[in-house]
């Protein structure tokens, strides 16, 4: 008989992607901890996200998911996370302007700390030594003694995200989110870009609107939704460990709760049905991601459509296409035609970053603006094709000036990659891709509208 759900439970299932803590009654103790300190997110919060993300899987809204590949310790500063909120802001009014319908912003932030690895070890100058598997576990450092998984991490990475959520909201609420202020987003580095260039436009386009606003009587007075916003904040639920210790039973409703972000999503790599991460994810009301790569089967998905949303509730599960510019077409239709045909309700993404990952001959991953375009446009021409709903854009990116993509109007080379290759992990979009990326989406949805 199948044991039933517990936040515990998934301590009973095979695993993959989790470190080996030497000592466990450390570990324990340092679980027990974090289990007693405040939720970073709410209930009502979560369920105000999930009612969002069902208007996005009825195509009343789109959404924008993206953020760091993995953040670190060492990078956390004000300046960081403000840069990344510009951006975020400026993606959003480009889309939400182009689309005429809101977006939904939903950001990699405040917890994105694990990451998987493909090898538990790697070579470094000739000497072999634990993989790096993000802050929360061990050191980027690439040395044995600073790649052992040290279990006071993850009150780091608490703290950390505690007080990142608490910046964000700061920006949301207190008045740096108001559209009369959209010309001062502006980040210096993106001056004189193409992207920039469009961005003014849209910035005169939204001035003059709300100036006809003001007049017949709208205004943030009467319409905080011109001066405030919502941030929500996601992560991949990898160390079950730190996820387990913040999930709490609401005293209202009875009902379990993740509160360590207001969305968690599956990776491709830990997403088999009888495994230790779909347990766990099963048993809370948090909306629930799943990336789906050229690997994933049409009995696959169903499978775990059945398990994470038996309910077929309209915003709980999203599922994030992560198969490569080249790869989509051949097997992508053949999953939207599947859970169209079963008549699930699914929120559809497109993660056109990690199946576009390439290795430079001076040995940088890195991934081609093109190929990331190639795969967003393709994603939306099948749905736009099968009748169905492309909801949302999922991204690595940055709000700072690095070089680790190529491309883009900026026209980065593999040359340049050098200068400001910055990343823990994977390489991320910065700014200014991020902002030309968003324009070509909005150009694709406002043609598909017209």
């Amino acid at each position: 008989m199948e044991r039933k759900w517990t936040k515990d439970s998934w301590r009973g299932k095979p695993i993959l992607q989790q470190p080996t803590y030497k000592d466990q009654n450390l570990l324990k103790k340092v679980e027990q901890k974090l289990s007693k300190y405040p939720p970073l997110v709410f209930a009502e919060e979560v369920e105000s996200l999930k009612r969002s993300l069902a208007d996005v899987t009825e195509g009343k809204a789109f959404l924008l998911q993206g953020g760091d590949c993995a953040e670190s310790f060492s990078e956390f500063n004000a300046d960081n996370i403000r840069d990344f909120f510009k951006v975020f802001l400026q993606m959003s009014v480009a889309l939400t302007f182009a689309g005429g319908k809101p977006v939904v912003k939903v950001g990699r932030i405040a917890g994105q700390f694990a990451k998987p690895r493909s090898s538990d070890f790697e070579e470094v100058n000739g000497v072999k030594i634990p993989s790096y598997r993000g802050d929360i576990i061990n050191s980027i450092e690439p040395t044995c003694e600073a790649r052992e998984p040290d279990p006071y991490r993850m009150l780091s990475a608490y703290n950390q995200s505690a007080a990142t959520l608490n910046l964000i909201r700061a920006f949301a609420r207190g008045g740096y989110a108001d559209l009369r202020k959209v010309n001062q987003w502006n980040l210096d580095f993106t001056k004189g870009s193409k992207a920039n260039e469009r961005y003014q436009a849209l910035v005169n386009d939204i001035t003059k609107a709300l100036e006809f606003m003001k007049a017949i009587g709208i205004n943030q007075d009467t319409m905080p939704t011109l001066n405030q916003t919502v941030l929500y904040t996601s992560h991949e639920a990898l160390l079950l460990n730190y996820e387990e210790a913040l999930t709490r039973k609401d005293s209202l409703s009875g009902k379990y709760y993740d509160c360590s972000a207001h969305m968690l999503w599956i990776g491709d790599r830990t997403r088999q049905l009888d495994h230790a991460h779909v347990e766990f994810l099963k048993g809370v009301q948090n909306p629930i991601g799943v990336k789906a790569g050229p690997t994933t089967t049409v009995d696959d998905l169903l499978g775990l459509i059945d398990i994470l949303n038996p309910n077929n509730e309209a915003g709980k599960l999203n599922v994030i296409v992560r198969m490569g510019a080249d790869k989509l077409a051949e097997h992508f239709p053949k999953l939207l035609r599947a859970v169209k045909r079963e008549g699930r309700n699914i929120l559809w993404s497109c993660d056109p970053m990690h199946g576009n990952t390439i290795k430079t001959a001076n040995n940088y991953k890195t991934r081609v603006f093109d190929n990331i375009l190639k795969e967003v446009t393709s994603f939306m021409d099948i749905h736009a094709a099968e009748g169905t709903v492309a909801g949302g854009i999922h991204l690595e990116m940055t709000g700072k000036d690095v070089t680790e993509c190529i491309g883009g109007a900026q026209d980065i080379t593999e040359e340049n990659l050098s200068s400001r290759y910055h990343t823990h992990c994977d390489p991320r979009l910065n700014a200014s891709q991020a902002l030309e990326l968003s324009f070509l989406i909005a150009d694709k949805i406002k043609n598909a509208q017209s």
